[in-house]
C-alpha cells in the first residue's frame, strides 16, 4: 500500500483492553527494532516510554539547559541594567556620601529577574520542544480512542519510523493481542 508515502496516513494504530497485552505488544515491537511508537493509556504504565527513547530526547535535554542559563543571564543584566539606569542616570540621590551604584543594593532585584527570567526560559523551552499547544493530533481520527483515557490501552506506529512496512506492521500488531488495528489517517 502506498498511502502512507503520499503524507495520507500517520501510522497504525491498535487497541488492547489490558495492560499486559499492551506490554506484550511492546516487547514484540522493541524486538522488531520499532523505535517511533507512542503509547496512550489511562494512566502512566511504568517501563514503556523508556524503552522506545532514542536520541531526540538528548537533544531536547541538551537544548533546555542552554535556554535557561540564556535566560537567567538576560535576567541578572535586566535586573543590573535596569537599577544602574534609575540610580545613575534618571533619579539620581546621594544619601550620606554612598556610590550612586552600590551593588550590594542591587542584589536582591538581580537574583529575583535571574530567576523570573530563568522560569520563563524553561517554560518557553518545554512549550517549543514539545511543540505546544497542540490543538490537533492525528491520532484523535482513531476510532474509540476517547477510550484511552477511560479503560484501554492504545499503541500507534508512525509512518516516519525507519523500520515501518505497511503490510509487515499491520500483520506484527494483528498477531498481539490487539482488540483492534487500523490506520489512522491524517
Amino acid at each position: 500500500m502506498e498511502r502512507y508515502r503520499r503524507g495520507e496516513l500517520y501510522g497504525i494504530a491498535a487497541e488492547f483492553e489490558t495492560v499486559e497485552d499492551l506490554r506484550a505488544a511492546a516487547i514484540r515491537l522493541f524486538d522488531a527494532r520499532y523505535r517511533k511508537v507512542h503509547f496512550y493509556t489511562p494512566y502512566p504504565v511504568k517501563g514503556l516510554a523508556g524503552m522506545f527513547r532514542g536520541m531526540n530526547d538528548w537533544v531536547r535535554y541538551l537544548l533546555v539547559s542552554p535556554l535557561i542559563f540564556i535566560g537567567g543571564f538576560v535576567g541578572a543584566a535586566t535586573g543590573i541594567a535596569m537599577q544602574e539606569y534609575a540610580n545613575l542616570i534618571d533619579f539620581p540621590i546621594n544619601i550620606g556620601g554612598r556610590p550612586l551604584n552600590s551593588w550590594p543594593a542591587f542584589i536582591p532585584i538581580t537574583f529575583e529577574l535571574t530567576i523570573l527570567f530563568a522560569s520563563f526560559g524553561g517554560v518557553l523551552a518545554f512549550l517549543v520542544l514539545n511543540r505546544l499547544p497542540q490543538f490537533y493530533h492525528p491520532i484523535f481520527n482513531a476510532r474509540d480512542f476517547e477510550r484511552a483515557t477511560q479503560d484501554r490501552y492504545f499503541l500507534c506506529i508512525e509512518v516516519e519510523d525507519p523500520k515501518f512496512d505497511w503490510q509487515k506492521t499491520r500483520a506484527l500488531l494483528e498477531a498481539t493481542k490487539a482488540v483492534l488495528v487500523e490506520e489512522v489517517p491524517w
